[in-house]
Formats: C-alpha cells, sequence, structure tokens
C-alpha cells in the first residue's frame, strides 16, 4: 500500500494529510474554516450550472419542496439537536431598496425581497400564515407592503369618500 503524501491546503497553506478515500481530489484540510471556504466554492460552482439556475425558484421547486416536507414530517424539529440551526444564513440588516417595480413582477424571491427584514419578523409571518415556504412569505409580504403602502400614502378625496377606510389585498382564509 503507498504512503499517502502530505499536501499544502489551498486555503490555510498548512501542510495536512488528505483523507486516504479523496486522496486525488482533496484541496483543503479539515480545519473548521477551510471546510466552510471548500463549501461555499462548491456551492458556487453549483450555482454556476445551468440547470440548478432557477433551483429554488418558482411555483415547480414550491411544489417539490411542499412534497419533500410531507414525506419527511418533523425534519427541521432536529431532536437530537441543541442548536436550532436555519438551513440558510441569517439576512443581515441592509438600507432599505427601491420596491416600485415589484408592483410589476410580485412573484419575487424571498432573499431578493427581504433584504432589510430583520429574521424574527420572517419568522413572525411564517406563524402568521402557517407556512414557512419562501415563496408564501414574499407573497404575503409584497401584499402587507402594499396595504402599508395605501394607509401611508393614502390621497383623501375633496369631497367625502370613505375618511381613510381602504380595503385590504388580504383575503380571509377561513369562514
Amino acid at each position: 500500500m503507498e504512503k499517502i503524501k502530505k499536501r499544502k491546503c489551498c486555503n490555510c497553506r498548512r501542510l495536512f494529510t488528505p483523507d486516504h478515500r479523496n486522496r486525488d481530489r482533496q484541496k483543503r484540510c479539515r480545519a473548521p474554516e477551510c471546510r466552510k471556504a471548500s463549501k461555499a466554492i462548491s456551492q458556487r460552482k453549483w450555482l454556476r450550472k445551468s440547470e440548478n439556475k432557477d433551483y429554488f425558484k418558482g411555483p415547480e421547486n414550491t411544489k417539490r419542496v411542499k412534497e419533500w416536507r410531507k414525506r419527511n414530517p418533523g425534519y427541521w424539529k432536529r431532536s437530537g439537536s441543541k442548536k436550532e440551526d436555519a438551513l440558510q444564513d441569517s439576512l443581515n440588516l441592509q438600507p432599505a431598496v427601491n420596491t416600485d417595480n415589484l408592483s410589476q413582477n410580485p412573484s419575487i424571491v424571498l432573499q431578493d425581497f427581504l433584504n432589510v427584514q430583520p429574521t424574527v419578523i420572517i419568522g413572525l409571518i411564517s406563524k402568521f400564515i402557517g407556512s414557512s415556504l419562501q415563496d408564501d412569505i414574499a407573497r404575503t409580504i409584497f401584499l402587507m407592503q402594499q396595504s402599508g403602502q395605501d394607509i401611508l400614502y393614502y390621497q383623501p378625496q375633496a369631497e367625502g369618500g370613505d375618511y381613510g377606510c381602504k380595503n385590504s389585498h388580504f383575503t380571509r382564509a377561513g369562514p
């Protein structure tokens, strides 16, 4: 059996012994920061492929996620885990963006639409609507934004009118 030679990690530049099952392909050591860099690179490579561009977008993928969740109930609860990690990175607060173009495209994806919302708001909306699917949350926030703009930018009629009462964009789900 051939002895495995040490090689230099592409990330931290330290010498390491590659795993014997992956010795020809392993480029980074097992240090946490190097593993994180390796994962980020492989994710970017995966997303660059044309067949993966819209993997997380659109109604057919929402359906795929719903079906997977039905087949795997309770997966997200992670009964043995002490730390509740999200499947995605946290959304950081950023300056507000102009959302005028959202009225033409209400089917925008959650990450594009919610870059200014803290994760607590996302969780609250998820509990409020009873769904954790990104498309459902994005649609609800779009409708909330429309209602908010209607309230904030309401121009009362000169003669009479409805005294600021406007119909909501929301529809009742129950009886």
